[in-house]
C-alpha cells in the first residue's frame, strides 16, 4: 500500500498479516530530507523516566514478556507437590510461540429444502454467519497429533513433503494411539525407580543424544504436598483399604534414602503392609476395569453404539426393546425421495437435460445432505451423473473433488469429458495441469502420495470420488484403494462407484465404521439396456441367455448341431477344425491346452494366450488352420454386419491374438468413403504432432490401414497416441470391427452394439482359467448403447467344441466376484506410519478390509470376556498345605502328550511283553483316578486268559469310597471279562511252563483262580487290589523282579502272603516315593530310533516326578484334578479371548514384525523405530522396489555411470515384461547390473532370514527386469524410436510406457538426492531425465491437448 504520513517520525503502512487476513500496522523508517530542521519532531515529551540503555531495556522485556510466571496461589508449595527452588523454564530453554487466533465468522450451510429465501423477486438464499472457534474448523485438518496445523510452503500446496506430517485420518479421533508417544520407562515405573535410586531425572527424548541436564535434584532444596484423606472425594467403599497414597511413598523413599537397595532380610516396606483379596476375589473384580487395564487400545469405532435408539438399516428403531449394532451401510431404497425429489432439492448444483434414474435422485438428495454415498449398477447405467453432481456441488461450495480412477486411461478420458463443465484439473504420473483447480483428475497412487505427504491441498477437499471401486480385487494395486479410504481426514466425504457386486453392504459398513460415518448405498441392478448372449458356431447364432435367465436349450441345439456338424462325412469343411463328436470336458481341453502351449508358446505370459482357440488352439500353427481361422472371422464379421449388429468389440485375451485377428481379415472393407475420408483426416492431424521418422513407423502404418477399412486393434502394446486414435474414431462409429483386451473394457467408456467373446478362457498370469462371473459381466456390459440400441448382443465363439451348460450358466448368470481385500503390508506404508509416532501401523492393519469381520466382533468379545472375568471361580483346598495340582496337572498333560506314542511304540511291542512276565514290577494306570499305580504281575495271560493279572497298591480311600469300577460308572464284569463268575481251571495240557514264579519250596500250582476280581484288601498298612487288565495299560516295566507265591495269591488267598508280596513291593520304592528303576531303552528293550529313546526317557522321568508330587496317591486327586482342569479351560478362554481382541492376532502381525526386523537391519529406522535418512528416503520411492532403489543410492552404484548408462540401469527397475530377448550391454553396464542383482539378492535372503512372507528367487524376478537396458541406453544417446525398437522383441507400447515411468523415477531419485545432500546425482538425474524426455514417447495425450 501506498505511504501515509500521519506525523514527522511516524510514517506507516497497512498491511494483512498471515493467512487469517488481520490488518497490521507497519512502522516505516522516516526519509532523508535536505533541511535537517524538518526533521525534528513536532513534539517532544519530557523525560519522566531516567535514560534507558540496552540493558536496562532488555531487564524490562524479559521480567514483562520472557520469564513464565505461575499463579503462587495456585502453585505454591502446599499444594502442587515437590517444588524445586531453581528456575525449571530457564534450564529447559523452552520457546513461545505465538498464539493461533482463537474463533473466525463463517456462513453456516444448511440443507436446500430449509433454507430460508428473502423477500426479493429472485427468492436467492441468504446464509447466516455465525462465530465458531478455530478449533473446529481445523478439527478435519488436523496433524497426526492433536494440535492445529498451520499451512507450509506453496511450493508444497498439492504435492506436500516428506518433511510434514500426514492429516488425522477419520475415524481415529477418539483412538488411544496417542499411548504410543508415552515411554515404557514412564508406564512401567522405572524411571522412578531410578530417580529413587539416586540416577538423574530422565530428560533425554527417545531418539536424540542429548538432553536438558538438570543436575542432582537432591541437592536442591524442596517441599511436599501432603495429602488429607478426609479432604479428598470418597471414590468407593473399599478404595481406600485396597490403595496407598503414592505421594506419601515417594516421600518416604525420598527422604530415607534409597542407597539401601530394595527391601530384603525379611524387612516389609509400608506399601507391603497392604494387603489385597485373595487372587479369586481380584479376578472377578478385573470387570471392572478392564477398559484401564489393556483394553483401551480397543477401537472406538467399533465400540460405540449409536445414540438414542439403535438404527437399523432402513433407520427405524426396533420396536420390540432389544438392542442392535449400528448398521453404518445404510442401504434400501426411499419411493419418497425419488417422488419428491424437486422438492427436497429445489435449487441444484448442475441440471441435467434428462430425467435422472431413481437411484441418481437418490445419490444426489445425499450428496446434498453432505453423506458419503456408495452406488453399485452396472455398466453405461449413469454412474458418472453423480461424480459430475459431486464436482458441481465442490465447485458451488468454493471446496475442492477429487475424482481418482484405476486406469490412466480412464483420467484421460475423463479430463476430455468435464473439461467443459468444471473447473478441472489433471494429475497423472507425468502429467500435471492446473493442480490449482477445484476439480482434479488423478489416479489413486497420486491421492495416496498426498495423504502420506500431508498435502495442504487436502484440507480443501470434500468429496473424494472412488470410480470402479471394484478394483480393489486386483492383487497388484487394490491395496492403494484400501490405504486412501483409511487415511482420508473426516471432513472428507465419499463417492463410491462400482459395477453391481453381491457384498455392496459388506464393504460399504467396513467403510462407514473405519470412517465413522453413515454410508448410503444405492444403485440399480436393472441394466439401461437389456442383453441377449448367443453362442455362435458353423454360422448359426444360438440364444442361451435373455434378460438375465438362462436358456439350456440353446446350448442343447448348439451341441445338436456340433454333432450333426462332425458326424457327416463333409463336416470337416474348411471353416470347422474336425474333433470328436463328444464334447471334451474341461479338464481334458486345459490338459491339452497346457500341452500345446508348452510347445508352441515363444513368450511365456499372456500373450502366448493369442496362439490358442476354446479348447486351447491344438493345429493353429499349420496354414490350414490360419486360413481357417481367418474363414472364421469373415463368416462372423458377414454375419454380424447381414443382422446390423456393427459396431461390434471382440475380446480377445492376448496382444498377440488381437493383432494375428486383424490380420485374418486382409480383404474386408465395412467403411464409407465418407468415414475413409474422415478416418484420414483424423489420423493425420492426431499424427501431425510426430516428427518425420516416427510418422512412419510400422505400427502406425500397420494400423492407419487397418482403420480405414474399419478395423481396430487394442491392447496395451500399442503406442499411447495409436491408442487414443482408435478409441476416439471407436466413439465416433466409424470402426466397426475392434479387437481388443479386456483392458478396453475397464478403462475406455465407448459401448458398441454387440460383444463377442473370442474365447471364455484366460491366461491370469499363472495359468489358464476360465472367467470369472464379474470379469465377463463387465466386458458384457459394453454391448448396448443406451438411447441407440433396444438390445445388447454378447456372442461366445465356439470353434472345435461347444462349452458345457454349466460352465456357460456359471459364467453369465452365476454371482459377480465379491470385493476381498488385498490388503498387504509395504515398507513404503510403514515408513510413513512410523514417520508419525501416534499413528501406529497397527491400526492401519485393524482398519482394512482383510480384519473387518474380526473387528466387527470385538465388541462381543470384550463382554464375553467381562463375563468370563465376573464369573465365581472355585479355590482348590488342598488337606496337606499348599495346593500343588497345578503342578502335577501340567506333569500330567505332558505326559499325556508324549505317553500315546510311547505306549504304543515300545510297551505294547513283543520286547516289551516278553519282560511281562510274573514277578515283574510294573507301573499302571489307576481305573478309579488320573494316577498311576505301582504293582507286580501275578499271572501272564494264556489262550485261555486274555488279560495280565496284576496286584497293585492303592491309595488311602475315605470308608465310603466305592470300588474302582464302580467309581469309573462301569459294571464289575467289564474289569474282570475273562472271570464271569470269578474262578478259572486251565486245563493241565494248555498250562505254560512259565504259569507260576513261586518261591522255592513252594508247593505246584493247579491254575485254579480262586479269588473274584477286582480282589479288594489291606496288607502292612497299604490298600491293595488284584486286577485284571490289558497290554496299553502298563505304563512303564520296572527292572527288578519280586518272588511271589502265586497259589497263596489267586488259588489259596492269605493273608500272610498278601503282606509279604506288599512289604516286598514297598521295600523296591529307593525313599518311599520313587518308583524302581524302569528297563533300558537300549540294553533292554533294544531300541534303536533315536528320537524314541528320549521320548521314553522324558515320558518316564514325568512319572517318576509325579510319584514325588504330594498329590500323588491323595483321596481327592480326582476331584482336584477336574477342579484343576475346569480353572484351567477358564483361563484358557480367557487367554484366547484376550489374544483375539489383541493386536497380536492380527493376521498380518508376523509379516510386519518380519518387515520391522528387515528395515532396522539395513538402517532405516533405527531401534526406537525412528525414521532415519535412509527411511526418508525409502518414502520416496513409489515407481520402484523401494528397497533395492534405496540400497542402489547408498551404495553410490550410479556414481561411475553416465547419464544414460544410469537410467538404463533404473530401468531394470520400472520394467514389468518377464520374458524377451538378451539385451547386448556394454562392459560398464554389465558390471552394473551385476551389482544391482546382488543387492537384490542380498535383500532377497535377509527377508527371508526374518519370516518375511517373500520367495527369494521370484523377488528378484519380480523385481528387477534387465530387458530393455540396451533399449533405453540407446534411446537415452538419441538414437531414433524406429531403431530401437529392432533391439528388441518388445512391442512398442511397452516401451513407451517404460520410458515414461522411468521419467517418473528420475524425478524420485532427484528428491532422494536432495535429501542426501548428493549434488552430483541430483544433476545426473535431471540430465537423465532431460535425456529420455523427446518425441513419440513423451507426445502429449489427445485427450488434454485436442485434436
Amino acid at each position: 500500500m501506498e505511504r501515509i504520513v500521519a506525523a514527522n517520525e511516524v510514517a506507516f503502512r497497512v498491511g494483512f498479516s498471515g493467512y487469517s487476513g488481520h490488518l497490521r500496522l507497519e512502522p516505516l523508517p522516516p526519509v532523508e530530507r535536505p533541511n535537517p530542521l524538518s526533521s525534528l519532531p513536532d513534539f517532544i515529551l519530557p523525560s519522566a523516566f531516567e535514560p534507558a540503555t540496552p540493558d536496562t531495556v532488555k531487564k524490562d522485556l524479559e521480567q514483562n514478556y520472557l520469564v513464565p510466571e505461575l499463579d503462587p496461589d495456585e502453585f505454591s508449595p502446599e499444594n502442587s507437590g515437590r517444588q524445586w527452588d531453581f528456575d525449571w523454564f530457564d534450564r529447559a530453554k523452552v520457546e513461545l510461540e505465538p498464539s493461533l487466533p482463537r474463533s473466525v465468522v463463517v456462513p453456516s450451510w444448511e440443507l436446500p429444502f430449509r433454507r430460508s429465501k428473502d423477500g426479493t423477486s429472485q427468492g436467492k438464499w441468504k446464509p447466516i454467519s455465525v462465530q465458531v472457534e478455530v478449533t473446529e474448523l481445523m478439527e478435519g485438518a488436523q496433524v497426526s497429533g492433536t494440535l492445529p496445523r498451520m499451512p507450509g510452503p506453496s511450493k508444497d500446496f498439492v504435492s506436500g513433503s516428506i518433511n510434514k506430517r500426514p492429516f488425522r485420518p477419520g475415524g481415529l479421533d477418539n483412538s488411544q494411539s496417542s499411548e504410543r508417544t508415552v515411554p515404557e520407562g514412564a508406564r512401567n515405573g522405572d524411571w522412578v525407580r531410578e530417580l529413587l535410586d539416586g540416577g538423574p531425572a530422565q530428560t533425554i527424548l527417545p531418539s536424540l543424544k542429548q538432553g536438558v541436564d538438570f543436575g542432582c535434584l537432591k541437592a536442591h532444596p524442596y517441599s511436599w504436598k501432603c495429602v488429607d484423606e478426609q479432604s479428598s472425594v470418597d471414590t468407593g467403599e473399599n478404595l481406600s483399604t485396597l490403595s496407598v497414597q503414592f505421594d506419601d511413598l515417594f516421600k518416604k523413599a525420598w527422604e530415607e534414602g534409597v542407597d539401601e537397595g530394595p527391601a530384603s532380610d525379611g524387612s516389609s516396606s509400608e506399601a507391603d503392609s497392604v494387603k489385597l483379596e485373595p487372587e479369586v476375589k481380584e479376578e472377578e473384580n478385573v470387570a471392572d476395569t478392564v477398559q484401564d487395564t489393556g483394553f483401551a487400545p480397543l477401537d472406538e469405532i467399533l465400540l460405540e453404539e449409536p445414540e438414542g435408539s439403535t438404527a437399523q438399516l432402513d433407520g427405524v428403531g426396533d420396536r420390540s426393546g432389544t438392542q442392535h449394532k449400528e448398521a453404518w451401510a445404510v442401504a434400501g431404497s426411499s419411493e419418497g425421495i425419488a417422488n419428491h425429489f424437486y422438492e427436497l432439492v429445489p435449487d441444484m448444483a448442475l441440471d441435467f437435460p434428462f430425467e435422472l434414474d431413481k437411484f441418481q435422485k437418490e445419490a444426489i438428495y445425499y450428496l446434498e445432505k453432505g453423506e458419503s454415498v456408495f452406488v453399485a449398477a452396472h455398466t453405461s447405467a449413469g454412474k458418472t451423473v453423480v461424480a459430475e453432481y459431486a464436482f458441481a456441488l465442490a465447485s458451488k461450495h468454493c471446496t475442492r473433488a477429487v475424482y481418482t480412477a484405476p486406469i490412466k486411461t480412464i483420467s484421460n478420458q475423463k479430463y476430455r469429458d468435464f473439461c467443459g463443465k468444471f473447473d478441472v484439473g489433471l494429475l497423472t504420473g507425468d502429467v500435471s495441469l492446473r493442480p490449482e483447480a477445484s476439480c482434479l483428475i488423478m489416479t489413486t497412487e497420486i491421492l495416496r502420495s498426498m495423504l502420506y505427504k500431508g498435502a495442504d491441498i487436502i484440507r480443501d477437499i470434500e468429496w473424494v470420488i472412488f470410480d470402479e471401486v471394484h478394483y480393489v480385487n486386483d492383487a497388484e494395486r487394490g491395496v492403494v484403494w484400501e490405504e486412501v479410504i483409511i487415511m482420508l481426514p473426516r471432513h472428507v466425504n465419499i463417492v463410491l462407484l462400482s459395477a453391481t457386486v453381491p457384498n455392496t453392504i459388506e464393504f460399504a459398513d467396513w467403510i462407514g465404521r473405519t470412517k465413522q460415518k453413515k454410508i448410503r448405498v444405492t444403485g440399480t441392478t436393472k441394466r439401461p439396456v437389456p442383453l441377449e448372449h448367443y453362442l455362435f458356431f458353423s454360422g448359426e447364432l444360438y440364444k442361451v441367455c435373455e434378460h438375465e435367465v438362462f436358456e439350456p436349450q440353446g446350448v442343447r441345439a448348439a451341441k445338436g448341431a456340433f454333432k450333426k456338424k462332425n458326424s457327416s462325412p463333409a463336416g470337416g469343411g474348411p471353416g470347422i477344425s474336425m474333433v470328436s463328436a463328444v464334447p471334451q470336458s474341461g479338464a481334458q481341453a486345459r490338459q491339452r491346452e497346457n500341452h500345446n502351449r508348452g510347445k508352441v508358446q515363444k513368450h511365456s505370459g499372456p500373450q502366448a494366450a493369442g496362439n490358442f482357440s476354446w479348447a486351447g488352439g491344438a493345429h493353429q500353427n499349420n496354414w490350414g488352420s490360419r486360413r481357417s481361422e481367418a474363414s472364421l472371422w469373415l463368416l462372423l464379421v458377414n454375419k454380424l454386419s447381414k443382422l446390423s449388429l456393427l459396431p461390434v468389440v471382440i475380446f480377445c485375451f492376448s496382444k498377440n491374438r488381437c493383432d494375428k485377428s486383424a490380420d485374418n481379415l486382409p480383404g474386408t472393407d465395412l467403411t464409407t468413403s465418407s468415414e475413409k475420408s474422415e478416418i484420414r483426416i483424423f489420423c493425420d492431424k492426431a499424427f501431425s504432432r510426430l516428427k518425420g521418422s516416427d510418422r512412419n513407423l510400422p505400427q502406425v502404418v500397420r494400423v492407419q490401414n487397418l482403420l480405414r477399412r474399419g478395423i481396430g486393434v487394442h491392447h496395451a502394446g500399442l503406442l499411447p497416441i495409436v491408442k487414443e486414435v482408435v478409441e476416439m474414431l471407436f466413439c465416433r462409429g466409424v470402426i466397426k470391427v475392434l479387437f481388443s483386451t479386456e483392458t478396453f473394457a475397464m478403462g475406455v467408456n465407448a459401448p458398441a452394439r454387440t460383444v463377442v467373446f473370442d474365447t471364455l478362457r484366460k491366461f491370469d498370469g499363472k495359468e489358464f482359467r476360465q472367467l470369472l462371473p464379474g470379469e465377463y459381466t463387465q466386458m458384457a456390459g459394453r454391448a448396448g448403447r443406451r438411447g441407440l440400441d433396444k438390445i445388447g448382443t454378447v456372442i461366445v465363439l465356439c470353434r472345435d467344441e461347444i462349452p458345457e451348460e454349466s460352465d456357460l450358466s456359471r459364467v453369465m448368470v452365476g454371482s459377480p466376484t465379491r470385493l476381498e481385500s488385498q490388503f498387504r503390508l509395504t515398507y513404503t506404508m510403514i515408513l510413513h506410519l512410523l514417520r508419525v509416532e501416534e499413528l501406529k501401523v497397527e491400526d492401519m492393519l485393524k482398519r482394512s478390509f482383510a480384519e473387518f469381520h474380526a473387528q466387527k466382533k470385538l465388541p462381543e468379545q470384550q463382554q464375553l470376556l467381562m463375563r468370563k472375568l465376573a464369573q465365581a471361580t472355585k479355590t482348590i483346598e488342598c488337606i496337606k498345605g499348599e495346593p500343588a495340582i497345578e503342578e502335577y496337572y501340567e506333569m500330567a498333560i505332558k505326559a499325556e502328550e508324549c505317553g500315546d506314542h510311547v505306549l504304543e511304540k515300545i510297551m505294547q511291542s513283543s520286547i516289551a511283553r516278553k519282560n511281562l512276565l510274573p514277578g515283574r514290577v510294573v507301573v499302571v494306570k489307576s481305573h478309579a483316578v488320573q494316577d498311576h499305580l505301582l504293582g507286580v504281575v501275578l499271572k501272564t495271560p494264556s489262550n485261555d486268559i486274555k488279560q495280565y493279572i496284576v496286584l497293585v497298591l492303592k491309595p488311602d480311600l475315605p470308608p465310603s469310597a466305592q470300588p474302582a469300577s464302580a467309581a469309573l460308572g462301569k459294571p464289575d464284569d467289564k474289569e474282570s471279562g475273562n472271570f464271569p463268575q470269578g474262578y478259572f481251571i486251565a486245563p493241565k495240557g494248555k498250562r505254560g511252563t512259565d504259569e507260576y514264579f513261586s518261591a522255592a519250596g513252594s508247593r505246584k500250582g493247579s491254575g485254579i483262580i480262586n479269588i473274584k476280581l477286582p480282589y479288594c484288601g489291606k496288607a502292612a498298612g497299604v490298600n491293595y487290589e488284584v486286577i485284571g487288565m490289558d497290554d496299553k495299560e502298563f505304563l512303564s516295566i520296572c527292572k527288578v523282579k519280586i518272588k511271589i507265591d502265586q497259589v497263596g495269591l489267586l488259588e489259596e488267598p492269605s493273608n500272610a502272603t498278601y503282606s509279604r508280596t506288599v512289604q516286598q513291593l514297598l521295600d523296591e520304592k529307593a525313599d518311599g516315593k520313587r518308583y524302581p528303576p524302569v528297563l533300558d531303552p537300549l540294553n533292554d528293550l533294544k531300541l534303536k530310533d533315536m528320537h524314541l529313546v528320549e521320548e521314553y526317557n522324558r515320558w518316564n522321568s514325568l512319572l517318576q516326578e509325579m510319584s514325588q508330587n504330594k498329590c500323588h496317591g491323595c483321596v481327592k486327586l480326582q476331584e482336584h484334578i477336574l477342579l484343576q482342569k475346569e480353572l484351567k479351560g477358564h483361563r484358557a478362554e480367557v487367554d484366547a479371548l484376550r489374544y483375539q481382541m489383541s493386536d497380536e492376532a492380527l493376521q498380518q502381525m508376523p509379516d510386519f514384525q518380519g518387515r520391522i526386523d528387515v528395515l532396522k537391519e539395513i538402517g532405516c529406522i533405527d531401534a526406537d523405530l525412528v525414521v532415519q535418512i535412509k527411511g526418508r528416503v525409502a518414502c520416496e520411492m513409489n515407481s520402484g522396489e523401494e528397497l533395492i532403489c534405496t540400497e542402489c543410492l547408498f551404495e553410490n552404484q550410479l556414481d561411475d555411470l553416465e547419464p544414460a548408462e544410469a537410467v538404463a540401469l533404473m530401468s531394470a527397475l520400472v520394467f514389468q515384461q518377464k520374458n524377451t530377448s538378451e539385451p547386448s550391454l556394454t562392459p560398464k553396464l554389465a558390471l552394473a547390473k551385476q551389482r544391482l542383482h546382488e543387492t537384490a539378492v542380498r535383500l532377497a535372503k535377509l527377508q527371508a532370514h526374518f519370516k518375511v512372507a517373500v520367495n527369494p528367487e521370484d523377488y528378484v524376478q519380480d523385481n528387477l527386469k534387465f530387458g530393455l537396458v540396451e533399449v533405453v541406453y540407446e534411446w537415452a544417446k538419441g538414437t531414433p524410436f524406429a531403431n530401437i525398437c529392432e533391439l528388441t522383441d518388445v512391442q512398442e507400447g511397452q516401451i513407451v510406457r517404460t520410458i515414461v515411468r522411468l521419467d517418473e523415477t528420475c524425478r524420485e531419485f532427484k528428491t532422494a538426492a536432495a535429501i542426501m545432500g548428493n549434488s552430483a546425482l541430483y544433476k545426473k538425474m535431471e540430465t537423465a531425465s532431460n535425456a529420455i524426455k523427446r518425441d513419440i514417447v513423451f507426445a502429449a495425450s489427445l485427450y488434454v491437448t485436442g485434436v
